[in-house]
C-alpha cells in the first residue's frame, strides 16, 4: 500500500472516481470497540470524495453513504488494473478498508 499525503486526497478522489463507477465494493470497519464489521458487500460504486472543509471523507455505493470524519490517513492499494482498495483510518484510530472488484459478468442466456 501507499500513502497519499492530506493534501491531495481531493485531487487523488478526483482522479480515480471515475475509474471507479461500475465497480463493486465492499467495506468493512475495524475497531477495536466494536471488532470487525462488514458495512457493505459488493454494491456498486458511484464514486469516493474527500471536502477538505468539513474533513470528511466518502464513499457512495448504491443504498449507502458511508461517511469518514475528521480522516487522518489515506493509503491505497493499487494494481495493474487500477485501484484494488483503500484504507481510511480516522482520528479514533478506527480503520475504514474499502475494497473493489469488477462486477461477475455471466454469459449470455443460451437462446435455441
Amino acid at each position: 500500500m501507499r500513502t497519499i499525503p492530506k493534501d491531495q486526497w481531493k485531487a487523488y478522489c478526483d482522479s480515480v472516481t471515475d475509474a471507479l463507477t461500475g465497480l463493486r465494493a465492499e467495506i468493512e470497519v475495524l475497531s477495536l470497540d466494536l471488532g470487525d464489521q462488514i458495512e457493505a458487500e459488493w454494491l456498486p460504486v458511484f464514486g469516493i470524495t474527500y471536502d477538505h472543509k468539513d474533513d470528511l471523507f466518502e464513499v457512495a455505493l448504491e443504498g449507502v453513504d458511508h461517511l469518514i470524519r475528521r480522516p487522518q490517513e489515506l493509503h491505497v492499494e493499487e494494481g495493474t488494473k487500477g485501484l484494488d482498495a483503500i484504507l481510511v483510518i480516522d482520528q479514533n484510530s478506527v480503520r475504514h478498508v474499502v475494497r473493489f472488484k469488477e462486477p461477475l459478468m455471466l454469459p449470455a442466456p443460451d437462446r435455441q
